[in-house]
This record gives C-alpha cells, sequence and structure tokens, in this order.
C-alpha cells in the first residue's frame, strides 16, 4: 500500500467508532443561539473530538482499574482518570450526573418491586388495566 492510499479502515478498530450524527446535532443546536448554525464539517470535528475525549479517559480509567486489579471499570475510575488528566474542572458536574444517575436507578429498581410486591401476574394486571380504562370511559361518554 502506498502512502497515499491512507490506512485501511478494520471492522472492530477504532476508525470504526461513532456518535450519531443526529443526536450531537441536537445537542449543539441546544448549546447555539437561534441564529447561529452549524456546518457539517464541524458537527464531525466535533463527534471525533468526543470520539478521542471518550477513548482518552476510557483509557486512562482502564489503567487505573488495572492498578487495583479490577475487572470492570467503575465510575469511580472514571472520576480519577479525568482528575489524572487535568480535567479537575468536569468533576463536580460529573459527580452531580453520576449523583442523578443513581437516583434514576433506585427509582427504577421501586417500580419494579411494585410490580412484584401486587402478587399478580402480568395477565392479570393487563386485565385490571383494560377494567380501568373501560370504567374511565363510561364515565366520560356519560359526561358528554
Amino acid at each position: 500500500m502506498s502512502d497515499r492510499e491512507g490506512p485501511s479502515v478494520v471492522p472492530g478498530s477504532d476508525e470504526d467508532l461513532s456518535l450519531p450524527k443526529a443526536t450531537v446535532t441536537k445537542m449543539i443546536s441546544e448549546l447555539l443561539p437561534n441564529d447561529i448554525t452549524c456546518a457539517k464539517e464541524t458537527r464531525d470535528l466535533v463527534i471525533e473530538c468526543c470520539v478521542e475525549f471518550i477513548h482518552l479517559i476510557s483509557s486512562e480509567a482502564n489503567e487505573i482499574c488495572e492498578q487495583e486489579s479490577k475487572k470492570t471499570i467503575a465510575p469511580e475510575h472514571i472520576i480519577s482518570a479525568l482528575k489524572r488528566l487535568g480535567f479537575e474542572s468536569m468533576l463536580a458536574e460529573v459527580e452531580d450526573v453520576l449523583k442523578d444517575h443513581k437516583q434514576l436507578q433506585k427509582d427504577r429498581e421501586k417500580k419494579v418491586s411494585k410490580f412484584e410486591q401486587s402478587g399478580l401476574t402480568e395477565e392479570e394486571l393487563l386485565a385490571k388495566q383494560q377494567e380501568l380504562f373501560a370504567a374511565s370511559r363510561a364515565r366520560f361518554e356519560q359526561g358528554q
């Protein structure tokens, strides 16, 4: 292969990594004033920078994880990686997001346990839901 051809892309390699363009475009448009637009090339550059940042943080977190003889990267490893790499200014926001995420997980577990605590099968719950809908529909139609 000559130098002019460029590197070949191997499936599963880092060149395949990206972020959803629609998601990034939405995020960019939400952050920019209404009278400012973002060129596609700029969006693609932002995506490349994000992927590189994620790679940098995850590589550092993986190294920390290995030093601690752990097999799973935990949020604490990401926080330590951010500190090591000089991103202390991001820590407060990252810790807030982590706290919010943990609360969402707890709330989801509560919803699951409510279903389990009901003692009813999924079919019984569905039948009960249908009954409630029918009763609500009847009340609505009487009021008209």
